[in-house]
């Protein structure tokens, strides 16, 4: 049954993709003409439409760059670029805003300033060898020059973003009057008596705050709590994942091919033993016929082994066997070919770079000769006092990629260096020191150590269930959507009588993809947005790994914030101005020392600053802070609805600051602190107030 159960599944599969191949091929001609109806924009901003066909290119070439990445990654991706591209072109343009040819070049020195290829002597971005290299591109490898011509819009649209920011951060600027009244909000204290009564002493359920009275509050602060469309599923996941039994079965199995084996040979009529792993002539031929990983004959090194079982693998003899072992999701047995030594080795070095030199360092100004020198110095230096290598790497050394590690470089294959490096600590004997000269100019060497290589045959077998667990895994999977489809019992209960966990996926945006422990299931947040998938609809989903059964809770329009989501902020603000109206009637009384005693609590002083409106002890009080600077000597508040709780304060006077003669320090800081990210901010803002539709999630 489970046979012709696949051949049924698969020639359901194969007429799908016929299906699909025809309906691809249908839709991608009405997309291409516009008929029935179909959209040709994937959306529009400010009344600029972004076209559905390059968009879906963009989307199709930056896959192709990012490898990883989904389709629905590469489309919000673009999406935000498109967005962006057209709210700046709208901003250029009233700016009469224009880049010329030196603008676009600084963007190319920006992303390839560290290629040696276009570096000058002085290790700078060299201008005219990059212009040499386009001009011989456009000869010799005329595609690759017309592609570099196509990205040059966006490079022109980089420049003018990196120009219009700077010209915003000319703008800011922050005037001494400004600074001396930061200067003021950090430096004057405020010292205050306070009686407090937290909001705690109260219990929350001796207060009720209704979802009408939720809801009330937010449209009362509707921009705070707005929300775009999304949708609230569950859904339990079936982890098509093999038994005990399976994997008892599977590591008999692989032990099987340990022992010699007595097959029936069809061409000679006769038996044929097959020897087991350990005696077999051929290992190539023995792993490739009984493996899902071939056969590697590369020498590799005791660290490349697997981690856990590296020690034992390592210590084979030639023709000795280990395992089964699982790692990685394989029932493995590794058997030791041969063993070969200094397959890898492990070296310390201080560069010292020169002037001219291929070090991409604008710092390095000794010449050539000053360089050698050097290098020779530090090796005298280090075979006097070998125990100074490390901190003579820290002082010296102008390779800033093994300064962390004293100039350690661990596990060298050969030739991965360059080659007089290379040479010197394959052929020299560990101990050895020496100087070496490179293109990157002069090393100090000492060879610290070299490793064994082996090459070991490593038969491997995926883990998996089987077919008879597959297939009850599927009916468990396909009974649960049933049930939930036609019993009328409630999808937690049949999920919890099967012994499966519901999980949550709440506010999925039209284009999300992702959701907890599965990952990435686009298919099933466009189920959720189906103009035919209705709240309560079940569906069950096959994944790689199994099966998800999805039900949709609520669907939730554009406007507020979903009440469930809303109550994680709005009923602890709401709860305490109730617990505020109980706590003001205990705290009766015009005075510190009557409410004290009205409401049994203590009187206790704070200082503060109006740039850091916080109590000691409490926390962030902006109101109390604020009432404190605002009261005259000795005068005593009201009652203020803070945020641990009520409070009374009473003033003992403001300390103010020294006066300030010279304010450059604070207005250099305040200039920086508004110039930074000004671009990120500027970017939000002009989304926020832009009018953008978005139709993504009808082609991703």
């Amino acid at each position: 049954m489970a046979v012709l159960s696949k051949i049924r599944q698969r020639s359901i599969l194969l007429i799908g993709v016929i299906g699909f191949c025809l309906l691809a091929f249908i839709v991608g001609d009405i997309i291409n003409h516009g008929g029935f109806g179909v959209t040709k924009n994937v959306g529009s901003v400010n009344g600029t439409d972004i076209p559905v066909k390059e968009f879906l290119e963009k989307v199709n070439n930056m896959q192709q760059r990012q490898q990883g990445a989904t389709a629905t990654q590469a489309a919000n991706y673009v999406w935000s670029l498109e967005v962006e591209k057209i709210l700046y072109n709208e901003r250029f343009e009233k700016a009469g805003l224009r880049v010329g040819r030196d603008h676009v070049l600084d963007v190319y020195a920006q992303m390839l300033g560290q290629n040696p290829q276009f570096m000058n002597a002085l290790g700078k971005f060299d201008k005219n060898k990059f212009n040499e290299f386009l001009v011989n591109m456009k000869t010799t490898n005329p595609q690759q020059f017309q592609a570099i011509e196509n990205e040059k819009p966006d490079i022109e649209s980089s420049a003018k973003k990196q120009l219009y920011a700077t010209m915003l951060k000319a703008s800011y600027f922050t005037t001494n009057v400004e600074g001396k009244a930061r200067y003021a909000q950090e430096s004057d204290k405020a010292t205050i008596d306070y009686v407090l009564v937290p909001y705690a002493t109260i219990n929350d359920d001796q207060v009720k705050v209704s979802d009408e009275e939720i809801t009330a509050y937010m449209k009362k602060n509707e921009k705070k709590y707005k929300a775009e469309a999304s949708r609230d599923i569950e859904f339990v996941f079936i982890d098509n994942k093999p038994s005990a039994a399976d994997e008892a079965e599977m590591k008999k199995n692989i032990e099987g091919l340990l022992v010699p084996k007595v097959v029936y040979n069809e061409e000679t009529k006769g038996n044929d033993t097959i020897p087991g792993f350990a005696n077999a002539k051929n290992n190539e031929e023995f792993v490739n016929a009984n493996s899902e990983v071939k056969f590697d004959s590369t020498y590799v090194t005791k660290k490349q082994l697997p981690l856990e079982h590296a020690q034992q693998i390592y210590s084979l003899a030639p023709g000795q066997v280990y395992g089964p072992y699982v790692d990685n999701g394989f029932y493995k047995i590794t058997k030791m070919v041969s063993k070969k030594p200094g397959a890898s080795a492990k070296a310390s070095h201080i560069l010292i770079g020169y002037k001219g030199g291929s070090l991409p360092d604008p710092k390095i100004t000794i010449t050539k000769e000053e360089a050698k020198a050097k290098a020779d110095a530090l090796l005298a230096q280090i075979n006097a006092n070998p125990a100074s290598f490390g901190q003579l790497v820290r002082e010296n050394s102008n390779d800033q990629g093994s300064l962390g590690t004293e100039g350690v470089y661990d596990d060298i294959a050969p030739n991965q260096m360059v080659k007089p490096f290379n040479d010197f600590i394959f052929n020299k004997p560990v101990g050895s020191t020496g100087v070496v000269e490179t293109d990157f100019g002069y090393h100090v060497i000492k060879v610290l150590d070299k490793y064994e290589g082996v090459q070991v045959a490593t038969i491997a077998q995926k883990i998996q269930p089987t077919e008879a667990t597959a297939d009850a895994n599927f009916t468990k999977a396909t009974k649960l959507e049933m049930d939930a489809r036609e019993s009328g019992k409630s999808f937690a209960d049949l999920a919890k009588a099967e012994k499966l966990t519901v999980t949550p996926a709440n506010g999925l945006g039209a284009n999300d993809e992702n959701l907890p422990a599965v990952g990435s299931q686009r298919t099933i947040v466009k189920w959720a947005y189906a103009n035919d998938t209705k709240t309560g609809d079940v569906k069950k989903f096959d994944i790689a790994e199994g099966s998800v059964i999805a039900r949709l809770k609520a669907v939730n329009e554009k406007g507020l914030l979903p009440l469930e989501s809303a109550k994680v902020s709005v009923l602890p603000i709401l709860r305490n101005e109730k617990k505020a109206e109980l706590i003001r009637k205990k705290m009766a009384g015009t005075t510190l020392d009557a409410v004290s005693k009205a409401s049994g609590a203590t009187i206790a002083t704070a200082t503060v600053t109006f740039a850091n409106p916080s109590i000691p002890a409490v926390g962030p009080e902006l109101k109390v802070v604020g009432k404190a600077f605002g009261l005259a000597n000795g005068k005593t508040s009201g009652l203020i609805d803070g945020t641990a709780g009520v409070f009374m304060i009473q003033s003992k006077g403001i300390e103010k600051a020294p006066a300030l003669q010279n304010v450059t320090a604070i207005t250099t800081r305040l200039n920086a602190e508004g110039r930074s990210n000004i671009q990120t901010k500027l970017t939000s803002a002009l989304k926020d107030a832009a009018d953008i539709e978005d139709n993504r999630h009808e082609f991703n």
